[in-house]
């Protein structure tokens, strides 16, 4: 186990599978002592588990938590303070993929999407950081994606709501430093990741394994990403390594943005 999160108390949401579990995981084996949150609450528990058999007793907590609900945050925050003794890290992974033009959606579908992935970045970190002002420094990081800066005829929705992410962080970014607080806040872009979710994107009847090679082929790396790919770039921001790092996006888009 390394230390370069040695002290670090980090909440991560969406943790039950996916980008979530490949971060709490991380951030465990950095030394950080980090709070699992999900709807999926045994999800979240059993990845918690497997951090404290690998890492040490009392590494990992697990809670159920609904980001989209003003109230669960309150809980969540609360959970933090108790069982971490505090907040340093928090980051906002939930989100869904929501497909289709702006013709295709209708207004449940649009604002499902938008609350979980644009509402649940606003309530946790107005929900957050005044934990986190007795925990500085301290770092928050969204999971925003390419789709926030790079638009497609199919992701109105996604595109939106990512690109909300995207200024989002930079308003609380310099909120933060305009009150003198050592507070950062910073988003990262990837692209296509290898995770349960990019199977959402394929058609009926479309093989998954033909899906991932079709993505890759838009990627000029050539391959996707892994979720250890985003788990490290969470990590660089968590630490103090990156102290003057803040109201920046970090794009994990195997070159997608530069083309």
């Amino acid at each position: 186990m390394s230390s370069r999160l040695e002290g670090k108390k980090a909440l991560v949401t969406g943790a039950a599978q996916g980008l979530g579990s490949a971060i709490a995981t991380e951030l465990a084996a950095e030394g950080a002592r980090v709070l699992l949150t999900d709807l999926n609450e045994a999800g979240a528990t059993a990845v918690a588990n497997q951090i404290n058999r690998e890492f040490g007793a009392s590494r990992a907590f697990a809670i159920r938590h609904d980001v989209t609900n003003q109230a669960d945050w309150r809980r969540a925050i609360e959970a933090a303070r108790s069982e971490l003794g505090g907040l340093s890290v928090l980051v906002n992974n939930a989100g869904i993929v929501i497909t289709g033009s702006v013709e295709d959606l209708d207004m449940d579908e649009w604002r499902r999407g938008m609350s979980v992935n644009v509402d649940s970045v606003y309530l946790g970190c107005k929900a957050a950081l005044p934990l986190m002002r007795e925990n500085q420094p301290a770092s928050i990081v969204n999971l925003s994606s390419i789709a926030g800066l790079v638009a497609s005829h199919n992701f109105a929705n996604y595109n939106a709501s990512k690109a909300a992410v995207w200024l989002l962080t930079k308003s609380i970014a310099l909120h933060c430093a305009r009150n003198g607080w050592d507070i950062r806040c910073n988003s990262i872009h990837p692209a296509f990741i290898r995770t349960p979710i990019l199977n959402d994107l394929a058609k009926s009847g479309e093989d998954v394994v033909e899906l991932h090679a079709k993505l890759a082929r838009q990627v000029p790396l050539g391959r996707l990403g892994e979720p250890s790919d985003v788990a490290h770039a969470v990590t660089y921001l968590a630490s103090d390594e990156s102290r003057f790092m803040t109201a920046a996006e970090l794009k994990l888009d195997g070159g997608i943005s530069g083309m």
